[in-house]
Order: structure tokens, then C-alpha cells, then sequence
């Protein structure tokens, strides 16, 4: 008896023993899997080859998010896919002489701002450069070159001369007083431009920056128009960096629409686009030698937007710092690396259980920082994420660390999936806010064209139908709506600017994250 209890005992022991060992290496495995864990012992990824299968989700998705450029065209249409929109502002810029009908609508008013107008092109030149492969895979790629060219051939037609710039295209007041279509507009529409004398550094940088990132998109199919937006690029940036002050104090005006907060950011901002697309050094010490220190908020993240292009800068530079370069001098690398640095906080801040993690997010997990567009905050910071997790992808970097836990390229890219998932409708009203994607979004967007038939004669005062409380008779497809307030509902009215007006400006980041998430590939190492 005593030999089989034993015998017994030793076999439990053999039992608990395995048991231990499993459950510890299931705990190890957990560890890895859940954000954080693992330690340093995280494991560098592979490297991703050609884009895979495309995730049908995000592949719908951006092809309704692309229309929303065609929604917002003005001037004479080619091959208009929008049955209701028609020809509009034919002759702006014609009391300069200048052909201005080109450009987009600014949200769901008619008015054609320069400054978000370029920042919206900045951010999709840097989506088609990151990720033109994914968007062809998704058959995507042409209409985000088409939207791209719409804006670039304005900005072209309103740079007629080295230091002038045109930066407004409608009075405001005027066109914000009337509720009509675009193809019946007949109010007048004033030009607004900026010169030696009513600086604006902060537009004419930002437009440079455009049109750097823009001329390595077009490099490889039209190299004379290539050129032509490098050459505006460099000349704008002189004029930014030489010229200084914000456009919102040449023209006070400004300061109830676009105010901009700073013009340094822009300037830093368009520099790093001009050393991609040139390869010029001086461009690369402006940014880190010259004016990093004094310009940049090196160990200070902030939110990427039309106002504040320093995130953006962080994440664009450390694609060098990521992938290397033998010009590139030791001080230089010293600077790039603090702008790596600062992207890596930002990452940090919005990883959910990172330590630095942000609270200013809803309880559905959206990252929330202001009531007015708040989805901008949230798909401009997705973005970024995404575009940085494929850097560490491709350079077979395990992790990055945010206050002793280290988190991996999949847990970036799950946070970006996150922001996405909200958006398309993983949200607490189970709505999308992505207008014509899924079977539940807003039917009263706070967009003039959207709201009245097409064959409607209203005038100036078509106030009948922003207060109907009727669907839109238009679809204004691929519209991404203000959002949600910061306890995530949700009020679908068109009075309701707040949360149901559109904006060109984050369509850009939209499609840039939708183009990250449809399928997976390794980033260029190089955009020239």
C-alpha cells in the first residue's frame, strides 16, 4: 500500500509539474499577445512582401471615402461620377486674371480655402506615397491621383507669382448667409492673397509642402508637371521662410475660420517635404541643425492638424531616422533622432494601456479632444499610428518602449484599426460616420448641395431646406462627418453643424489610414 501511494504521488507530481509548465507557457503566450507584455523580449516581425489579400471592410470603405473628393469638386467636371453635382464657380479668379475654378469645397459651405485645401493634399500625396501599391491592389489608386491633381492644378493657378499667393476664394460672411447649391452660386467671390506686404507663412509653407509631397507622386508619370510643382514648392517656401508672419494677422478675418496658431510648424513641416523630394542638405539641416531645437517641441507631443503640422513632421522624419541614410551628418542624425523620439511619444500617447496613454478618449474608445469635428483628432492620430507601425515593420523594429512596457507593431496597428472601426460603426450608436458605408449613417450631413433636389430654384435663401427635417436628397458620399460628442452619442440633424458637417481635411487622413489598413505591405524605403 505504502509503494502505491508512492507511485501515486509521484504521478500527481508529474501531473502538476506539467501542468505548471503549460500554464506558464500559456501565460508567456498571453504576454505576448497582449499590449505591453513581453517584455524586451519581444520579437522583431516579418518583413511584409508585395500587398496581400485586401480586407474587403477597409477596401469598401475607401472607395466610398474617395468620392467625397468628387462630392466636393468645383469648377467644370470631368467624367463626374456625382449625378447631382454639376459645373460650379466657373469664374473664380477671374477679376485677377487667373483661372481659380479648380479646387474643393471647403466642408458644406462653398468656400475654397488654401490653407486646409493644402494641408488636405499634403496628407494624400504622403497616403499615395506610403501606400499607392495598396490602393492599386484595391483598385483605389486613380481616384485618390485624380482628387490629388484637382488640388494641385489649382494651387498652381494660384501662385501666379514668386511672393503672391492666392488663400481665399469667397467672402465667408456671404456665402455662410446663403443656403444654395454651388451651380446656381451668384454671389461674388472675392480673392484674398498674400504677399510680401500681408505675409502668410503658414499658407505658403503649407502649400509648398503640398506640392514637394505631390511632385514625387506625379515624378514617375508626368515628370513635366513634376517639375513644375517642385519649382512652386521651393519658390513658396522661400517666400514662407523669408516673408514671415501668420495669415490671420495680415487678414483678422481669418481668425473665425482657419486660425492658425503658429507658422514655424508649417515651415518645418514643408522643409522635411522638400528634402524628400530633392534630396537637398539644406533643406535637412533647416529642419534639425538650424531650427529643431527652437521649432520643433522636441519631448512635447501634440495632435496632428490643419493647425499644427508637428506630429506629422516627427513621424515623416523618423522614416529616416528608421531607414538611414549615409549623407546625413552626425548632428543631423542627432536631430532626426530627437524627431523619432517625440513621434515615439506621441505613439505612446495613444496606445489605450500604454502609461503615457491619453484619457482624452470616449468610453467607446475614440480618442476625443474637442467638440467641434471630433473625428478629425481621432483619424489624423490613427493615421500617424499606422504609418509608424509599417516604418518599424520594415525595418524589423520589435517595439517601441513607453515607460518600461513595450509595445509592437501589431499593437499600433490595432489602436489605428481601433480609431477606423469606430468610425465605419464598432461605436455605441452602431452608426457609421463614414456617409454611404454600411447600412446605418447620417442622413442630414450639414452640406448645402446635399441637402436641396438638383432641380430645385432657391436663390441665396434656400433656408427651407437646412431646417427640414427630411433625409438629404443627395447622398453626399464618402463624407466623414463631425462625429460624436465625448459621451458618444450622436444628434443627425443638419441645424447640428457640430457634429454633421463635413470637411475635405479629413478625408485626406481617411483615406490614408483605410489605405494602410486594406491589406499590408513593406513601406518604400525611399520616395524618390
Amino acid at each position: 500500500m505504502g509503494s502505491k501511494y508512492t507511485r501515486g504521488c509521484c504521478g500527481w507530481l508529474i501531473v502538476a509539474l506539467v501542468a505548471a509548465l503549460v500554464a506558464t507557457a500559456a501565460m508567456f503566450a498571453i504576454m505576448k499577445r497582449k499590449p505591453g507584455g513581453g517584455g524586451k523580449h519581444l520579437k522583431p516581425l516579418p518583413v511584409p512582401g508585395p500587398p496581400g489579400a485586401i480586407d474587403s471592410k477597409y477596401g469598401d470603405a475607401l472607395g466610398v471615402a474617395l468620392q467625397f473628393f468628387q462630392v466636393q469638386k468645383s469648377g467644370k467636371l470631368e467624367n463626374n461620377q456625382i449625378p447631382w453635382r454639376g459645373d460650379s464657380a466657373l469664374t473664380d479668379g477671374k477679376e485677377a486674371g487667373l483661372d481659380l475654378s479648380k479646387g474643393l469645397y471647403d466642408a458644406g459651405d462653398h468656400m475654397k480655402f488654401t490653407f486646409p485645401m493644402a494641408f488636405t493634399a499634403t496628407v494624400l500625396a504622403w497616403s499615395v506615397l506610403e501606400y499607392g501599391d495598396q490602393m492599386s491592389a484595391a483598385k483605389q489608386l486613380d481616384p485618390a491621383l485624380d482628387a490629388l491633381k484637382w488640388i494641385t492644378d489649382f494651387l498652381i493657378a494660384a501662385h501666379p507669382s514668386d511672393n503672391v499667393l492666392y488663400i481665399q476664394v469667397g467672402d465667408p460672411d456671404l456665402d455662410h448667409n446663403c443656403w444654395e447649391r454651388p451651380e446656381t452660386m451668384t454671389e461674388k467671390r472675392p480673392l484674398t492673397q498674400i504677399n510680401k506686404k500681408s505675409p502668410g507663412s503658414d499658407v505658403a509653407a503649407e502649400a509648398a509642402a503640398a506640392m514637394a509631397a505631390a511632385s514625387m507622386v506625379f515624378k514617375s508619370s508626368d515628370t513635366t508637371y513634376s517639375d513644375v510643382l517642385l519649382q512652386h514648392a521651393q519658390k513658396l517656401f522661400t517666400f514662407a521662410d523669408t516673408y514671415r508672419g501668420l495669415s490671420s494677422e495680415s487678414y483678422p478675418k481669418l481668425q473665425d475660420f482657419y486660425n492658425s496658431t503658429s507658422y514655424v510648424d508649417e515651415l518645418l513641416w514643408a522643409a522635411s517635404w522638400l528634402y524628400h523630394a530633392t534630396g537637398d542638405q539644406t533643406y535637412l539641416s533647416y529642419v534639425t541643425v538650424q531650427n529643431g531645437k527652437n521649432y520643433a517641441d522636441w519631448g512635447r507631443p501634440t495632435w496632428f492638424s490643419w493647425d499644427d503640422k508637428n506630429p506629422g513632421t516627427q513621424v515623416l522624419l523618423s522614416r529616416l531616422n528608421f531607414f538611414g541614410s549615409k549623407q546625413i551628418s552626425n548632428a543631423e542624425n542627432e536631430g532626426l533622432k530627437s524627431y523619432r523620439d517625440t513621434a515615439e511619444s506621441v505613439i505612446c500617447g495613444l496606445i489605450p494601456d500604454s502609461p503615457q496613454a491619453t484619457a482624452s478618449r470616449t468610453g467607446g474608445g475614440l480618442i476625443w479632444i474637442s467638440g467641434w469635428n471630433s473625428l478629425q483628432h481621432a483619424t489624423n492620430a490613427a493615421f500617424l499610428s499606422i504609418v509608424y507601425s509599417d516604418y518599424m515593420l520594415s525595418t524589423r523594429t520589435a517595439a517601441v518602449q513607453c515607460s518600461g512596457k513595450y509595445y509592437s507593431p501589431t499593437d499600433i496597428r490595432n489602436f489605428a484599426a481601433s480609431q477606423a472601426n469606430y468610425i465605419l460603426g464598432d461605436n455605441p450608436m452602431k452608426l457609421s460616420y463614414l456617409v454611404g458605408y454600411g447600412s446605418s449613417y447620417p442622413q442630414q450631413v450639414h452640406h448645402r448641395g446635399a441637402s436641396i433636389p438638383a432641380d430645385a430654384k432657391t436663390g441665396c435663401k434656400g433656408f427651407q431646406y437646412l431646417h427640414s427635417p427630411d433625409p438629404n436628397p443627395n447622398v453626399a458620399m464618402g463624407a466623414l462627418v463631425g462625429g460624436p460628442f465625448q459621451n458618444d452619442t450622436f444628434v443627425d440633424s443638419r441645424d447640428n453643424a457640430v457634429q454633421t458637417e463635413s470637411s475635405t481635411y479629413n478625408s485626406g487622413t481617411l483615406v490614408g489610414l483605410l489605405s494602410g489598413l486594406v491589406t499590408t505591405s513593406s513601406v518604400a524605403q525611399s520616395f524618390t
